[in-house]
């Protein structure tokens, strides 16, 4: 059974032996040798092609080419055979730059799963630096299962006691422990090690919330992608023998001090028990479409309204449009943030896709939600598009509020309620509780699903061949020998990729 276990902030002068802090406690998580349960082996596999999915569909997204040009700028470590970089064949680096890169590629588009408790995140941030170090350190196919299922488990059991946000601390945070801990369990670190690496991956990674806020820059791709490779440097200074800040959750002058709760802060920190399987990816989910989760749901519900109300296309028939929602849907994507850049035309891609208002528009107009062609200038500054899309706010609803914060699985929701006046008086009340591709939604993505959403982003950059090479070894994935775990990464077609005209930096 689960352990849940107390977590404070202790003064110098008392006495927490490291058995009893919590880092220590998921180091004995990250060591223990559980099997895994056969259908988390399947999910893992999916959300690899997941990971594949929206990497490939990024490969030429400038944070990318920056990220992999500054990845191929460092040679392969001594101390292993390199990892491989998403869209490349031969070039190989070291596992901290696959990681940084691998992960931007992965982050860029908001388009892989997703976790939502007391905290936000997406675990599937764990696979880029867990699988480079696979690679670099010659393990096989299970072990890579283990270390993956490790890192979910631990990111997840974070996410749903230790809340970062309300601190304006941005949620890689969670990133740094769980991927120190998952690479623990891949390489079969002893505890005293993880516990090492799982302290130093939390103090690297505490950043503010900035990187979401406002003009929201290119960063947002880039920040899970660094506190996976400060945990593959984590492991690898723990490795050394080289000791963390510690106690790095606990202690007097620690992140929960001062950078969360304060010293009076309480959680209830859960974690498997000893012997107990590591499950949690079962409790996440993916996206259908490419932008923040809580808007997943709501561009279902506009591509209904689509259908069943085609005058709402037209802003001349709109008076105003209210989405009764969530409070983080609310006060991060929606208009209780007060950012002015969620109803500007000519903001980011980030930004676009951290408002709600623009996103239930558009796909208000369209019927649905493209991963490019519903963010180019051009479709954000159609005047239809931007008188509808200023007729639409969000408001916080205690209802809503309560059930996204549900521990029950079958009550916990990410929708809301849309209120529509119309100018000919009439209204149209409609709601959605949790997105089509959710487990409990109309259409729950299963495998075939997570092979269509691979197909449909990779055909335009990887030749028929490569396709079907990836998905047959990534479906065998706990018996890939170390050679085919190397393998384990797409290659673009010719002429997809110039390394040539990539931005030159310091390296």
């Amino acid at each position: 059974m689960t352990i849940k276990h107390h977590v404070r902030v202790y003064k110098s002068e008392e006495d927490l032996p490291r058995e009893q802090q919590l880092a220590w406690k998921i180091a004995e998580v990250a060591h223990d040798s559980v099997g895994i349960d056969a259908d988390v082996t399947d999910m893992i596999i999916n959300r690899i092609i997941d990971n594949a999915s929206v990497a490939a569909a990024s490969l030429n997204r400038g944070p990318i080419v920056a990220a992999r040009a500054q990845a191929l700028s460092h040679p392969v470590s001594t101390g292993g055979a390199g990892s491989a970089i998403f869209g490349l064949d031969a070039e190989k680096t070291s596992p901290e730059w696959a990681a940084w890169a691998n992960g931007v590629a992965v982050r860029e588009l908001d388009y892989h799963d997703t976790f939502l408790a007391a905290e936000y995140s997406h675990p599937g941030d764990n696979i880029p630096p867990i699988l480079a170090v696979a690679q670099h350190a010659g393990k096989d196919g299970l072990a890579l299962l283990r270390g993956i299922a490790t890192g979910y488990e631990i990111q997840m059991d974070l996410v749903r006691s230790i809340c970062l946000h309300k601190h304006k601390i941005d949620h890689v945070a969670h990133i740094g422990p769980s991927a120190a801990a998952g690479i623990g369990t891949l390489l079969g670190l002893d505890i005293e090690t993880i516990y090492q690496a799982v302290s130093q991956g939390l103090h690297t990674t505490t950043a503010t919330r900035q990187s979401r806020k406002g003009e929201i820059s290119t960063w947002k791709a880039h920040a899970p992608a660094f506190a996976g490779k400060m945990a593959v440097e984590a492991v690898d200074r723990a490795m050394r023998g080289q000791t963390s800040p510690s106690p790095i959750y606990e202690g007097e002058d620690g992140v929960i001090a001062w950078m969360l709760d304060g010293p009076d802060a309480s959680y209830q920190v859960p974690l498997p028990a000893p012997g107990e399987p590591k499950r949690a990816i079962l409790d996440s989910y993916t996206k259908e479409h490419s932008a923040e989760y809580q808007a997943q749901a709501w561009i279902d519900l506009a591509r209904k309204l689509n259908g069943e109300h085609p005058e709402l296309v037209d802003p001349a028939n709109v008076q105003a449009i209210v989405l009764h929602t969530s409070h983080h849907t609310h006060y991060v994507i929606g208009s209780g943030a007060n950012d002015p850049q969620k109803y500007d035309p000519k903001a980011s891609r980030e930004t676009l896709d951290h408002s709600i208002p623009y996103i239930f528009a558009v796909a208000l107009q369209d019927g649905g939600w493209h991963h490019v062609d519903s963010y180019t200038p051009e479709r954000a500054g159609r005047a239809d598009t931007v008188a509808l899309w200023h007729k639409i706010t969000t408001a916080e609803d205690a209802e809503w509020t309560r059930r996204y914060h549900s521990e029950d699985p079958d009550e916990k929701a990410f929708g809301g309620r849309v209120e529509i006046e119309l100018t000919d008086g009439s209204k149209i009340v409609d709601q959605i509780a949790v997105a089509d591709a959710h487990p409990l939604g109309a259409r729950p993505f299963a495998r075939a699903d997570y092979i269509r959403k691979f197909r449909m982003l990779a055909e335009p950059v990887l030749e028929a061949a490569e396709i079907e090479r990836f998905l047959d070894l990534v479906q065998r994935l706990p018996e890939l020998t170390v050679e085919e775990v190397r393998e384990l990464n797409i290659v673009a077609a010719p002429g997809v990729i110039d390394l040539a005209a990539a931005p030159k930096g310091l390296f």
